[in-house]
């Protein structure tokens, strides 16, 4: 066996090359580093030639002093390396209703098409196989546009971290999935809303939603101590969202406690199987477990923890100011006035959260009752069908259409970028017609 070091190395992190009469072929060992164990890092290359591992272990030496090193072991697949990004780097920055959309994409089509993949090894072809999957599949372009950016953040962080080279989602042209249509409510229907909500419990929630633009975290996540009906301000820098609930009961796979996967009715008729033929439910005294990392029914396990209503910070960059309409300030102060009435009545049952719309007992109100008390209230006031968020979109429709700056209609929303603003301006067409009558009087008008 003939042995040579390579390289000016230290003695105890040289680089070794040497022909083996064993196999017959030249071998060349480099110290890359120390693994997380303590041990040293050192990484085997072979070839026919010692020109041949030569090379190899030069190249190697290049990565280490340049301080590109791989970690042990082979690179990690698509479906790892994916998990890595969501459990450990993206949870910590992503709200968790984003995180568990994240999560979604990842389960439902990035994991079953590219997972096996390993990360280094991912080619742009791959990708355009799994959009094309989404279309056959009748996927609107904004869903394939999610997945893209899921994939292409996660590609982002590990080109960062140096597991690959290049992002290959980036060598794509995105789906375009053009703007989303809003549905705002008329100035007509929205005093129409107003007047329906005189008198109702709460019913200053809704000149909130539609005078401010409030989100419904932010409206419901609102407290007094962050209103000063003296100046006429309100600071929205709070809202009431709901953490998603975690399994509790140590191994997820062996649990079978009461009904921990909830059965599916007899005639469920969403339950489909890809055949297309109707589901045959599991009768329900029979266990049905979840996987390993299930946490889609958290919300029925026995044990479960970390979920229910939160306070936490507004949505990206939406902490802010925003000065009250001097209209609004008297029917806040006689909301609180009757709150006030309301919390001497509860005595010991009220829970002090400080907030200027709560239940009876002062609890905070769940995002789904509100919703309920929406519709009924559209109900009542003889108005179209709509969204919650349609108020939001009424509040910044109506402000462009009184003639205000985009850019102040994106301060009071709290809009992080000026085009998501923009898509209210098409849709104000009074000010629209009011264009074409002043040109129109410009060119023909005496």
């Amino acid at each position: 066996m003939t042995e040579r070091t390579g390289g000016s190395r230290k003695p105890n992190g040289r680089s070794s090359i040497y022909y083996s009469e064993a196999d017959g072929l030249w071998h060349g060992w480099v110290t890359m580093g120390v693994k997380e164990d303590g041990s040293p890092d050192r990484r085997h290359r072979t070839g026919k030639t010692e020109t041949a591992v030569t090379n190899k272990v030069r190249e190697l030496e290049a990565k280490r002093d340049a301080g590109k090193v791989d970690r042990p072991g082979r690179p990690p697949t698509v479906e790892e390396w994916m998990r890595t990004y969501l459990d450990d780097i993206a949870a910590r920055k992503l709200q968790p209703n984003t995180l568990r959309g994240y999560w979604s994409e990842t389960r439902n089509w990035i994991i079953p098409y590219l997972g096996k993949h390993r990360l280094d090894r991912l080619q742009p072809e791959h990708i355009d196989r799994l959009y094309a999957r989404m279309y056959e599949a009748g996927k609107a372009d904004s869903h394939v546009l999610k997945v893209h950016r899921v994939l292409s953040r996660a590609l982002d962080i590990a080109v960062r971290r140096e597991k690959v080279s290049r992002n290959v989602a980036k060598l794509l042209d995105a789906p375009s999935a053009g703007d989303t249509e809003i549905e705002p409510l008329t100035q007509e229907e929205a005093r129409r809303i107003l007047a329906a909500a005189d008198g109702r419990r709460n019913g200053a929630r809704w000149s909130v939603a539609l005078a401010l633009g409030l989100r419904q975290g932010e409206a419901l996540g609102l407290r007094w101590k962050y209103v000063d009906l003296d100046r006429g301000v309100i600071r929205v820098w709070w809202q009431l969202g709901r953490l998603p609930w975690r399994h509790g009961c140590g191994d997820i796979a062996a649990c079978t406690e009461d009904k921990h996967r909830r059965p599916c009715p007899k005639n469920c008729p969403k339950a489909k199987r890809k055949s297309g033929r109707p589901h045959t439910c599991i009768p329900p005294t029979a266990p049905r477990l979840c996987p390993k990392d299930c946490q889609r029914h958290a919300s029925t396990c026995p044990k479960r923890v970390g979920g229910g209503l939160v306070f936490r910070p507004p949505k990206g960059k939406s902490k802010r100011t925003i000065p009250l309409p001097p209209e609004l300030v008297p029917i806040l102060k006689a909301h609180r006035t009757r709150q006030k009435a309301e919390r001497l009545a509860a005595a010991n049952v009220w829970e002090d959260h400080d907030l200027v719309f709560a239940q009876p007992n002062g609890q905070p109100i769940d995002p789904r009752r509100d919703w309920d008390d929406w519709k009924a209230l559209l109900a009542a006031a003889g108005v179209r069908d709509a969204r919650v968020h349609d108020g939001r979109h009424t509040a910044g429709t109506l402000l462009i259409e009184q003639g205000v700056h985009v850019r102040t209609v994106q301060e009071i929303l709290g809009h992080s970028d000026i085009r998501v603003t923009q898509r209210y301006t098409h849709v104000a067409s009074p000010m629209t017609e009011d264009g074409m009558q002043r040109i129109g009087r410009a060119l023909w008008g005496s």
